[in-house]
């Protein structure tokens, strides 16, 4: 990976410093229910008041599209933020179309103070990444850090326009986060393991056709999977299947093959009837699924093949359950093989790095999130980076 600046390279001495944050936290009756985003982004903070700057936090929450949208103002994580930061935060009402009071209430917040403008995506230049916005943002601050991986996937005013016209660094968050993808497949450990998951082959197969060039072993599971079995002859029976996609599922097989990449796919299959907690369910042979079964998770012996390929594996990137985790008894499997990560980890054995919505919401549920050597938060931002785009954020930083 090119080297990007980090918060060591930046002279913030008395300077206001524009910070990239994303905050777009879950949200019910008012309060919020999830702080890791908030919790994430204070060390990026602590720096720059240490470095004898004063953080200025743009960051977006919800999708308004351009309008003042009162119920998705950032008002809503000030006070979970002085919590966690152990500072005084000034919120600021900024209209985007003139800052002037903004630059106003700025100037009179005392310097200790953490400082939180308004919802960025409020204006609808925001998304346009439009010039006159980022003049008005670059005006309210001395020099910028982008601290949103997970925004890094979009080519906005405040996540890649003000990199170009202040001086610019990657927060902490985000350097770890971009060491901790160098790691995964920028230049990782070998044997490499990338274990996917999912319900749908569709969504991922971006991802699967970068991976097969990239890594030694890959492990296909989640719905995704019966699609590939079935493209190699299996019954699926009634189980989540995209039949049409079978050719192209063989030709992820073959690609993988000529390659040199390892395709693990289920040899087992735990399957029920219906879809629901506790349903009545048994383990089969894929010989043996029904034409009213459905495939809900791997079996033991899938499992165990899994298990043997971590244990020869050197680095580990993880997205997607490989089961129905999120009702038992059906997230045996996704359990299992986090566990058998979460124990190489520990060992020193395995560098292991996971993202997307359910898989760090799987290895939470496998109690093994804070096991790996790095869970990322990022959804669409970590799911493009599997894919090997280039992320609008992140290459920004780079000039």
């Amino acid at each position: 990976m090119t080297a990007f600046k980090t918060l060591d390279d930046l002279d913030l001495s008395g300077k206001r410093v524009l910070v990239r944050v994303d905050v777009n936290v879950p949200v019910a009756d008012g309060k919020v229910t999830d702080t890791t985003r908030i919790e994430r982004i204070v060390p990026t903070l602590n720096d720059i008041f240490a470095k004898g700057g004063q953080p200025v936090l743009l960051a977006h929450f919800g999708r308004p599209k351009g309008k003042v949208v009162p119920e998705m103002s950032l008002r809503i994580v000030v006070d979970d933020l002085a919590r966690l930061s152990g500072r005084s935060v000034t919120f600021v009402e900024t209209d985007w179309n003139d800052v002037t009071g903004a630059k106003t209430a700025i100037a009179a917040a005392p310097r200790a103070n953490i400082i939180v403008l308004e919802n960025t995506r409020f204006h609808d230049g925001e998304e346009k990444n439009d010039p006159d916005l980022i003049a008005r943002m670059a005006s309210l601050g001395d020099a910028y850090v982008n601290d949103a991986f997970s925004a890094a996937h979009r080519a906005h005013a405040s996540t890649t326009g003000l990199a170009h016209v202040l001086p610019s660094a990657a927060g902490r968050l985000m350097e770890a986060e971009l060491h901790a993808l160098e790691s995964g497949l920028g230049n990782p450990a070998r044997p490499v393991i990338a274990l996917v998951g999912g319900a749908k082959v569709s969504t991922k197969m971006d991802l699967l056709e970068n991976l097969i060039t990239k890594v030694d072993m890959l492990v296909i599971g989640g719905g995704m999977a019966n699609t590939f079995l079935f493209a190699q002859g299996h019954d699926v029976g009634a189980s989540l299947c995209e039949k049409d996609l079978a050719d192209t599922a063989l030709r992820v097989i073959a690609k993988a093959a000529s390659g040199g990449c390892e395709i693990i796919l289920p040899v087992d299959a735990v399957v029920a009837k219906e879809f629901k907690a506790n349903a009545a369910n048994r383990t089969v042979g894929l010989d043996q699924v029904a034409s009213d079964d459905m495939i809900l998770d791997v079996g033991p012996k899938s499992v165990d093949a899994i298990d043997a390929a971590l244990a020869k594996a050197k680095t580990l990137v993880w997205n997607g359950p490989l089961g129905a985790f999120e009702i038992a008894p059906f997230d045996r499997g996704t359990v299992a093989a986090a566990q058998a990560a979460a124990r190489l980890t520990k060992s020193g054995a395995l560098v292991s790095v996971a993202g997307g919505g359910d898989t760090v919401a799987a290895l939470a549920h496998a109690g093994v999130k804070d096991e790996f050597s790095y869970v990322s938060t990022a959804g669409g931002a970590f799911l493009e980076w599997m894919e090997g785009k280039v992320l609008p954020g992140v290459d920004a930083l780079m000039h």
